[in-house]
């Protein structure tokens, strides 16, 4: 009997009370049923991966190791790129808030992750290396700004390139998963019409095994391509992002610099005593 009409005839007599044991009966059955069948299938995955060709497992291995690499990298950048990005616009906001550049710098210390005094400080050296040098004022004026400017944007690179590190796996597994899984789809389908040959029969059943193991590596390989793909194209722009924080901050800093320290574009007596309080705070 057809299994849709034995039930609409259940479900008419659901009333009845032998018809009730009966349904319940049904449907522990069917549950059972798709119990062994939801072990079955996956008894039977793991045995066709195991039962897979040497190279074929080879594959899966590397794409595995790819798999779980790139997961901990894209959890860890996750984790690390929102607390730096976060951290800059508080860090930012302070320092603008902050009545001086002295007091800025101090604040931004108190940190001790801080990008932004990272910057600030090699900043305050290139002007303390230029203070230290034999030039005359008249050169010091002329260089100063153009050296913090170059020293600003070396910092910010750098910082960015830090927070770049192993993404470039991330883009290698997006690039070369895919063609890995391939390698292993192409020698599956070749394994199997080598079974075809040996066997001399065409039909399904000596063929699938091989087309499923190809099939499996093909997904493996997709399966870690698209994640590291996404994270890797949302970790960029989360990148630039920061980048332009950091830009921003730099430019800031210059030109409270060049307000608060005269000698950077005029010489004058008071310049002298800022540099100093501006000395006496980076340590």
């Amino acid at each position: 009997m057809d299994n849709a009409l034995y039930f609409s005839k259940l479900q008419k007599n659901r009333n009845v009370p032998w018809q009730k044991e009966n349904i319940r009966i049904c449907l522990e059955t069917c549950h059972k049923d798709l119990y062994h069948m939801d072990i079955g299938s996956k008894s039977e995955i793991f045995s066709m991966l195991f039962g897979a060709t040497f190279v074929v497992q080879i594959v899966l291995a590397v794409l595995l190791i790819m798999s779980v690499i790139s997961w901990g990298l894209i959890f860890y950048k996750l984790f690390l790129l929102n607390k730096v990005k976060r951290g800059i616009r508080n860090e930012f906001k302070s320092f603008n808030s902050s009545k001086d550049l002295a007091s800025a710098l101090r604040l931004l210390k108190r940190k001790s992750d801080s990008r932004l005094y990272t910057i600030g400080a090699r900043a305050i050296g290139e002007i303390k290396a230029l203070e230290r040098s034999n030039l005359s004022s008249r050169s010091k004026v002329k260089v100063g700004s153009d050296n913090v400017r170059r020293v600003l944007r070396q910092v910010v690179s750098s910082e960015v390139n830090r927070l770049a590190y192993a993404l470039s796996f991330l883009a290698t597994c997006s690039n070369a998963a895919p063609f890995i899984g391939l390698f292993g789809t192409v020698w599956g389908i070749m394994h199997a019409f080598q079974s075809i040959s040996l066997q001399k029969s065409a039909a399904l059943a000596t063929v699938a095994p091989g087309i499923a193991e190809a099939l499996v590596a093909t997904a493996f390989g997709l399966a870690v391509a698209i994640p590291a793909s996404i994270a890797y194209n949302s970790f960029l722009g989360v990148l630039h992002s920061i980048e332009s924080e950091l830009i921003n901050f730099a430019g800031a800093f210059l030109n409270r610099a060049q307000r608060e320290l005269p000698w950077l574009t005029v010489e004058s007596e008071q310049s002298d005593t800022d540099y100093r309080v501006l000395r006496d705070t980076m340590g």
